[in-house]
């Protein structure tokens, strides 16, 4: 197979002996693969695989067709359509997965879109509902909002009832961010005065969360899962012990096989239908031919995107 490699920080699309699925494992044809913040930090030497990953393919997300299964796997068979989140390796032609991480396809969705899906709404549905509790009538905050995770963060807590603002520097991006449902949209510095906030999605870090902390309603839950805007910040407790609130950070990449079956479990059961009926759904800014890796990063990097970079193959 040939996959997109990192070789002293430049992306290659190199050969790559084809894996093989073990037990419990299956085989993926990879249709498409999305770009994440943390692509661009691992081709950086910043963020690397975790065990068990290809050290040297990037990749957290992808979508394909199953072609073989390892010993024990029964949940999926040859030719069904899959989306999962991977530790590494899912920028490649072919890619082995966990059968208990992966998810179906809904019928219709197209590979680019389901490319893009599995690790920005599995990160936003974990970080809104699983760790904030989030409720039906609360007011929600999703900083970084045009984002992947961030689009991902206002659909969802639009979709569970919840009033949305988003905060997004550049004003042409106000009206797509509305059509995904948000309530309101502001940019950074109207932040303070849209609260209070329920429940805070931080996806920029030290540039954006004294705003927000400073516009917490009582028993606010912030979960910062984001910090290219800087990660260190100067907190005022009393504030926070006035407010009853809570702060928790959380990644994804690095977690146990057991604990990412049960994140995507609960996405089947609460977002896939959404993906099923239209209700959500993956907005694709740009994609490219997988081997052409370098432009894409190079695109997700210079930002003024709407959702999601993907790459493609075939």
């Amino acid at each position: 197979m040939h996959a997109v490699t990192i070789d002293d920080g430049a992306l290659v699309w190199a050969e790559r002996p084809d894996p093989r699925p073990g037990p419990g494992q299956v085989l993926v044809a990879v249709r498409a693969a999305g770009v994440n913040g943390a692509d661009l930090l691992q081709r950086r030497g910043f963020y690397p695989a975790p065990p068990g990953s290809p050290p040297d393919i990037p990749g957290l997300e992808l979508a394909g067709e199953v072609v073989a299964v390892g010993p024990g796997a029964e949940r999926f068979a040859p030719g069904d359509r899959v989306m999962t989140i991977v530790g590494g390796g899912g920028q490649a032609e072919l890619a082995v997965v966990d059968e208990t991480v992966a998810m179906p396809v809904p019928a219709g969705m197209g590979w680019a879109e389901a490319g893009g899906f599995s690790e920005v709404f599995c990160t936003a549905h974990d970080a809104l509902v699983t760790q904030a509790g989030l409720q039906a009538g609360e007011r929600v905050l999703v900083t970084g909002a045009a984002g992947g995770v961030g689009t991902a963060g206002v659909q969802l807590a639009a979709a569970m009832g919840a009033e949305v603002v988003a905060s997004v520097r550049r004003p042409e991006l106000h009206g797509a961010l509305s059509e995904l449902g948000a309530a309101t949209v502001v940019e950074p510095d109207g932040v303070a005065g849209a609260g209070p906030y329920d429940v805070v999605l931080e996806l920029v870090g030290a540039a954006s969360l004294p705003a927000a902390l400073g516009a917490l309603a009582d028993g606010a839950r912030v979960v910062v899962i984001g910090v290219g805007g800087g990660a260190r910040v100067e907190l005022d407790l009393l504030a926070l012990m006035g407010r009853r609130a809570r702060i928790g950070g959380s990644t994804l990449r690095a977690r146990s096989t057991e604990d990412k079956a049960a994140v995507t479990a609960a996405v089947v059961q609460d977002v896939v239908p959404l993906l099923a009926e239209g209700r959500i759904r993956v907005p694709v800014a740009a994609t490219f031919p997988m081997a052409e890796a370098t432009a894409a990063y190079e695109r997700f990097a210079a930002g003024g995107k709407v959702g999601k970079i993907v790459l493609t193959n075939g």
